[in-house]
């Protein structure tokens, strides 16, 4: 197996860039660089050359066969976090025999063929990566700890426990069994789909998690919906105009609220009108609304309603706060232009997305989630055929072991060579 290599942080100027070194030549290739070197798992300052010329003075960090992150002999080498520092120790290191650059995802790669983690566990590492909300992070983490591999573990410990008094009654089929064991294995079943249909229903706000949600601004022309989704980013991000009809296409922008990923959409104005353009931006403004997460509908006076149906939970109010003074529905108002209730609209908005990702449960992406409906559909099927009587127990016996196959893809025991190289393309070289 060749030893790799890369920058395992961000690329650029820094105070301090860590380079991994992982393979059977690690250990060598950090003694060519710094000559002796430091117990396992104790960093250690030494000066790098190569080829006799110096080139820094940094930490490094070993790591046994076994206890690395890659499950492989590793090191670490902590250098200045300078472009041509960076540039010369991979050079070097280029420039041994048995070494190469790692591929894109290469470290966490040989982790998974190794032991280190399972599938979902590197699904979790993946969004870890990329989490850019307190939300994100937390739900990433969870799922790199091992939360997806315990619970399935458990419940694959109940199917083959099922499983085996099946094989059992099949085994002894000649003799008198003292114990019917229907019973025993429908409790075991049944417990377990009850689990993974809770586990499922979680999904879909675990989902918006990771992605984030979409929030729809939906309205007349000249509302105010331009000028609120700037006043929400902050910046001038769609163009505001007293002509109606200037916004035709969907304006996006993503922001953090209270820890969760949220895309503001500005929409065309919803009218009738005779505009070709105008008229696709209107129906691109209906087809996003009705998709996302939630809609603020913005009206711009008392009495006006929506031209799009509001569901349970959407957010209605009155826009141009600063000129319609004087309402006395009690109706939320909001201005754009000074600010006045924005704050009021961004705490309605989390709290009602909020409420939703509550029910985020530890199945994230589509992938775990058709492993789950599968092992659902192979152990209801189970069940039926144990309740059909003795004359079934060879298919019961066979539905649960296909429900436990399609727990093992859940966490990457069985199926996951096809979906590697796309996983890992994702990552970056350094992990």
């Amino acid at each position: 197996m060749d030893t790799i290599f890369a920058l395992a942080s961000a690329r650029g100027k820094a105070g301090v860039a860590v380079i991994r070194i992982s393979g059977p030549r690690a250990w060598d290739a950090a003694s060519a660089l710094g000559g002796p070197l430091p117990e396992a798992r104790r960093a250690s300052v030494r000066k790098l050359e190569w080829n006799g010329e110096p080139l820094d003075e940094g930490l490094v960090l070993t790591f046994a066969d076994g206890a690395s992150f890659t499950g492989e002999l590793a090191v670490e080498l902590h250098i200045h976090g300078a472009v041509a520092t960076i540039e010369a120790v991979l050079r070097a290191l280029g420039g041994m025999s048995g070494l190469r650059m790692a591929e894109p995802g290469e470290f966490t790669r040989r982790a998974l063929e190794n032991g280190r983690f399972d599938l979902s566990q590197v699904e979790g590492l993946a969004d870890l990566i990329d989490a850019e909300t307190e939300a994100q992070r937390k739900q990433a983490l969870k799922v790199l700890s091992g939360d997806v591999s315990r619970q399935a573990e458990a419940w694959r410990r109940d199917l083959i426990r099922a499983a085996a008094l099946l094989e059992a009654t099949i085994d002894f089929a000649d003799e008198d069994v003292p114990v019917d064991v229907g019973p025993e294995v429908l409790r075991l079943v049944e417990g377990v789909v009850a689990e993974l249909r809770q586990a499922i229903t979680g999904y879909g706000a675990a989902e918006r998690i990771r992605q984030g949600f979409e929030v729809a601004i939906v309205g007349r022309p000249n509302a105010g919906k331009s000028t609120l989704l700037n006043a929400l980013a902050g910046r001038e991000a769609a163009i505001t105009s007293e002509t109606a009809g200037t916004t035709r296409d969907v304006i996006e922008v993503r922001m953090d609220v209270d820890g969760l990923a949220v895309t503001f959409l500005d929409t065309a104005g919803l009218r009738v009108t005779e505009d070709d353009v105008e008229r696709i931006g209107v129906r691109r403004a209906i087809d996003r609304a009705a998709a996302a997460d939630l809609r603020i509908f913005l009206l711009d006076r008392e009495g006006d309603v929506p031209l799009v149906s509001a569901r349970e939970g959407d957010i209605v109010t009155l826009g141009k706060a600063d000129l319609n003074q004087g309402s006395a529905s009690g109706r939320l108002s909001v201005s754009g232009k000074t600010g006045a209730g924005i704050g009021e609209l961004i705490r309605r908005v989390s709290e009602m997305l909020g409420s939703r990702s509550a029910s985020a449960g530890i199945i994230t992406r589509e992938r775990q989630r058709q492993a789950v409906s599968a092992a659902i559909s192979s152990m209801e099927s189970a069940c039926d055929a144990v309740r059909a009587g003795p004359s079934r127990t060879e298919i019961a016996a066979e539905l649960l072991r296909r429900g436990v196959r399609a727990l093992d893809s859940l966490v990457g025991r069985v199926d996951v060579e096809d979906l590697l190289d796309d996983i890992f393309a994702r990552f970056c070289i350094g992990k």
